[in-house]
């Protein structure tokens, strides 16, 4: 099994991932790209992470993350992440890949389930990439307008220039699998 991104500090013990620093989802650019990446990956892997928020920060819109691992409950912590953490629940946002698509079930709205499929080559070309943070400066044009698109339907989180690819790719289902 390969481990969650080395870009932020972490613990791994058996299935559980304890990051060792306070994450800054609300600081934007790259830091931030690369703590949504970290969650990201640790969900597709089936991990469990403990994190916490850096003080006095709320990361970007809660709807927008809330299918990711929320962090643990401190004091005095912002009501948006006790709204994250009572709305999570695994398997709300997820890719699957086939042979020239991404297939992508969003169920982040309450009472909504959407699916999209991305066949397009520019559409495709950006997903692949921005599953890495990437600086939007790097893209050519087509894969740039792109990225715009799929931050338009909530699928990238695009901040001071650069973007990540949202859905995880779950290789672990919960059972029974028609819980998600």
């Amino acid at each position: 099994m390969t481990g969650p991104p080395a870009a932020v500090p972490h613990r791994v013990t058996g299935r559980r991932v304890e990051v060792t620093e306070p994450l800054r989802l609300g600081a934007g650019g790259q830091r931030t790209v690369l703590a949504v990446q970290f969650l990201r990956e640790c969900q597709s892997l089936g991990l469990r992470v403990s994190w916490t928020a850096a003080d006095g920060e709320t990361p970007y819109d809660i709807g927008l993350l809330r299918h990711l691992p929320p962090p643990a409950q401190v004091s005095d912590e912002p009501g948006e992440l006790k709204e994250w953490r009572a709305g999570y629940a695994y398997g709300m946002l997820y890719h699957r890949r086939g042979p020239d698509f991404v297939a992508v079930m969003d169920r982040r709205e309450p009472g909504t389930a959407v699916r999209l499929t991305l066949d397009h080559p520019d559409l495709l070309s950006a997903f692949h990439t921005l599953l890495n943070p990437t600086p939007l400066h790097e893209l050519d044009p087509g894969p740039r307008e792109a990225a715009g698109l799929l931050a338009a339907e909530r699928l990238a989180l695009v901040t001071d220039g650069w973007a990540v690819a949202l859905p995880p790719r779950i290789s672990r289902w919960p059972v029974p699998c028609t819980g998600i």
